[in-house]
């Protein structure tokens, strides 16, 4: 089987959607997800306008770390179906024009996989090199501890062959050893098996970390760097239009390298993007995106960053000042069961506190920064989350698709599920399902469905490049988007008041702005500053067409009543988001404070 045609950078161009497979919906009735149920939904998935599918890890484990403490890197998890199963839901997707990216977990595995089983029980196994050993657990002391809430060391003692092993998230993941050239060929066999099936792409998990060297903090290491080299130029020489996502939490400078010369990694995520969105929205201020936008350094032309709300681990807080986490777990985590590690772990809609604008704002915000846009499974409907689940499971909760029982997730009992359904008045199955809000154009759902659509019709979101635009008022955030003779001016306001701003757009002198989702006109901008009032937590898509240009169509409203037009000569009112109950803005050229 081989992956979609197409052009090789094709991811600049998709709308991934992230699945933990377990989660999405039950086919066989055992309270567990599977790929057959991953493949009914598939025309759900395509009528909401994804592109990809990103899947958490599906290979065989004990769970323990919800798939990343792999036991087998070649078999399913048995719950999951079999890897005909696989294989039948990937070319369906294919036949949709749907890519599918799969999760490589490089730097460790369980203590169950054979090879550690093995390597921990006697010194003189064949796979004891498999895995970091030592005397002394006060090795690589300058090492920080990332899960920090349940480890105290990143040595854990085995008595058997009283050794202690080295390992950078859970006790029960031991990290292979990189630095033995027999794991490096093991991983690229891996890597060789999956794409040979025809998975699109591969998300490398924590590949800061694969090698350890003394006197440093074990993470970014030159020789990591090598690895992927190696990989990468393997996987191009054999796997031609296949992508590699690195997922490397650490500052955009230190990320950089990741990109190589264009021969390393082709995405990469922008881990200290996600929590200054939320510090711009609760502040009302765009300077905590500016600044990490600042600091972004240009990338190769062939590589791409991934950007996000939420997914299926913490909100991360790592990079951000102490100040700044505590702000953001004082505003959006005052219950302590909402932390974790130094994170938050509720979804988007908890988050925005359930506030359409709001979560409206951070999607127009995703699709329209610089990157490849990741959406979270549910987040399209608005779930909530349960913080009494453990770990990073509350936000694993099934899919809700139905006020039926268990959500129309699965048939099984109740007690069967792998989780419990959300169950509350706010975010319950029985509100906040998918059979719900497909009947109403302004729902969650078939707003961001519309987004979606609006974004996929200009490619310049994906490739374009981005020039932000100065005003006086901090509130709102505006740039241009441009790529080739193709221009879109996006303004978010973060504020919960109506904000006025003023744009120097001298530039477009003549040009028409367009609204992009309901593919009307503005009068021509006639004078340099143009001025816009933006309703709290509004936003606008408007391309800036030259005069005598074709007008370009934009998808319409599943409903066209639902978009009021009212006319004038240089001043028009009309809705400053998909949604225009929720507010008015007013366009007109000429000066005013901003």
């Amino acid at each position: 089987m081989t992956a979609l045609g197409g052009a090789s950078d094709w991811y600049k161009d998709v709308i991934i959607y992230e699945i933990p497979v377990k989660s999405f919906f039950d086919s066989n009735g055992d309270g567990i997800g599977d790929f057959a149920g991953l493949l009914g939904r598939l025309d759900y998935l395509q009528s909401l306008g994804v592109t990809a599918l990103w899947l958490l890890p599906f290979t065989d484990s004990p769970l323990r770390d919800d798939g990343y403490d792999i036991r087998n890197y070649y078999a399913l998890y048995p719950p999951y179906g079999t890897m005909e199963d696989f294989q039948r839901f990937l070319a369906a997707a294919h036949d949709r024009g749907i890519r599918v990216i799969t999760e490589l977990v490089l730097n460790h595995t369980s203590n169950t996989h054979p090879w550690f089983v093995s390597a921990s029980s006697s010194r003189s196994s064949p796979f004891r090199d498999y895995y970091v050993w030592s005397d002394t657990p006060n090795r690589y002391r300058e090492t920080r501890i990332i899960f920090s809430d349940t480890e105290k060391s990143n040595w854990t003692w085995e008595p058997r062959t009283r050794q202690y092993y080295w390992h950078r998230f859970f006790h029960h993941q031991p990290d292979l050893n990189f630095d033995n050239p027999k794991v490096q060929e093991e991983l690229l066999k891996v890597v060789k098996f999956w794409f040979s099936l025809g998975v699109d792409g591969l998300r490398c998990d924590a590949v800061p970390y694969l090698f350890e060297r003394e006197g440093t903090n074990c993470e970014n290491l030159p020789e990591t760097h090598a690895f992927m080299k190696r990989m990468r130029a393997e996987v191009d020489r054999e796997f031609p239009g296949r992508m590699l996502l690195a997922e490397a939490n650490q500052w955009p400078q230190d990320v950089l390298p990741y990109f190589g010369q264009g021969d390393e990694f082709h995405m990469a995520y922008h881990f200290p993007l996600m929590p200054r969105l939320f510090i711009a929205i609760a502040r009302g201020d765009r300077k905590p995106v500016i600044d990490i936008l600042e600091q972004t350094p240009s990338i190769p032309e062939s590589c791409q960053w991934a950007i996000f709300l939420r997914n299926h681990d913490e909100l991360t807080l790592e990079m951000v000042s102490d100040q700044e986490r505590d702000y953001l777990w004082t505003t959006y985590a005052q219950d302590p069961r909402m932390r974790l590690n130094i994170g938050i772990r509720r979804r988007l809609a908890p988050l925005m506190q359930n506030d359409r604008r709001k979560i409206d704002l951070m999607h127009s915000l995703l699709l329209t920064l610089p990157g490849t846009p990741i959406l979270y499974y549910g987040d399209e409907i608005g779930m909530g989350d349960n913080i009494h689940l453990g770990d990073r499971n509350g936000v694993r909760t099934p899919m809700q698709w139905s006020s039926d029982r268990n959500g129309g997730f699965s048939r099984a009992n109740p007690s069967d599920l792998y989780a419990p359904v959300i169950q509350n008045p706010i975010y319950g199955y029985q509100v906040v399902n998918v059979e719900n809000q497909a009947r109403y154009p302004t729902s969650p759902l078939n707003t961001l469905r519309q987004m979606l659509a609006v974004r996929q019709s200009a490619r310049l979101f994906g490739r374009g490049k981005m020039t932000i635009l100065n005003t006086r008022n901090r509130s709102i955030l505006a740039y241009l988007r441009e790529m080739g003779q193709d221009v879109v001016l996006v303004l978010n306001n973060l504020s919960d008041r109506t904000e006025s701003v003023t744009l120097d757009l001298s530039r477009f002198r003549n040009f028409i702005p367009v609204e992009l989702f309901d593919g009307n006109p503005f009068p021509p901008i006639r004078k340099s500053r143009f001025h816009f009032t933006v309703s709290p937590y509004g936003f606008f898509w408007l391309a800036l067409r030259p005069p005598g240009a074709t007008r370009k169509g934009a998808p319409r409203h599943p409903d066209r009543r639902l978009i009021d037009h009212h006319g004038g000569d240089e001043s028009h009112e009309k809705s400053s988001s998909p949604r225009s109950r929720r507010s008015r803005r007013s366009v007109s050229p000429g000066k005013s404070p901003g």
